[in-house]
């Protein structure tokens, strides 16, 4: 995974301690642990946990751009998206399925 710098973009002189975690830690440190589990499954379970949240905003868009890039295909983010619903509610499944149509349309 590229180096993610969105903390520090966003909120470096507001929030720095925040950006930091945020970026070295949570991007850095634990997206890091691929021998742990891979940078795809761990998309998924991203998505899904923000999907679950209700958080249907640009972090879920970014998320799941994310997972198209590590290699999700749309058959699959369908179908992971399918069954989350009967889980997570079906509104949040229609506001992921409209930003995951959105991803996976867009050209590459």
């Amino acid at each position: 995974m590229a180096k993610v710098t969105a903390g520090r973009d966003e909120l470096g002189t507001f929030a720095p301690q925040f950006a930091e975690l945020n970026d070295d830690v949570l991007f850095g440190q634990v997206w890091a642990r691929e021998d742990k589990l891979s940078a795809r499954d761990r998309s998924i379970v991203t998505v899904t946990a923000l999907m679950a949240s209700g958080i249907l905003d640009s972090s879920l868009k970014f998320h799941l751009q994310n997972a198209k890039n590590h290699g999700v295909t749309q058959e699959e983010i369908a179908e992971i998206l399918t069954h989350a619903a009967f889980y997570t509610g079906w509104p949040k499944a229609w506001a992921a399925f409209r930003m995951a149509k959105e991803v996976w349309e867009e050209m590459v």
